[in-house]
C-alpha cells in the first residue's frame, strides 16, 4: 500500500485564504447597486463579531492560565483589530446613510 501524501497545514490554510480573497473580490464587484446597501449592512454585522473576538484577545490576561506566553502580542493584535473593525463599522454606516439618502425624495 502506498502512503498518502500529507499536506502541510500552513499550505492548506494559505490556499483557503487565497481562494477566499478571489471569491470575495468577485462577489463584491459583481453586486448590483441595488444590493449594495444590504451588503454593507451584512459587512457591518461581521465587523461587530470581529470586535467581540478582538475584545476577548485584548482581555487575554484575564484567562485562567494567567495569560502566559503570547499575552502581550495578543493584546496588541486585539487592540489593532478593535480599531480597524471600528473604522470599518463607522465607515460602513456613513456609506449606507449616504446611499439611502440618494433614494429619498427631495423636498422643495
Amino acid at each position: 500500500m502506498e502512503q498518502a501524501a500529507i499536506i502541510d497545514p500552513f499550505t492548506y490554510r494559505l490556499a483557503i485564504f487565497v481562494l477566499a480573497i478571489f471569491v470575495g473580490y468577485y462577489v463584491v464587484w459583481s453586486v448590483t447597486p441595488a444590493l449594495h446597501t444590504p451588503l454593507m449592512a451584512v459587512t457591518n454585522a461581521i465587523s461587530s463579531v470581529i470586535i467581540v473576538g478582538a475584545l476577548i484577545a485584548v482581555g487575554v490576561e484575564l484567562a485562567p492560565d494567567g495569560g502566559a506566553g503570547g499575552a502581550t502580542i495578543s493584546k496588541w493584535l486585539g487592540f489593532v483589530a478593535v480599531i480597524l473593525a471600528s473604522v470599518n463599522i463607522f465607515g460602513g454606516f456613513l456609506v449606507t446613510q449616504r446611499m439611502l439618502a440618494m433614494y429619498k425624495k427631495k423636498q422643495k
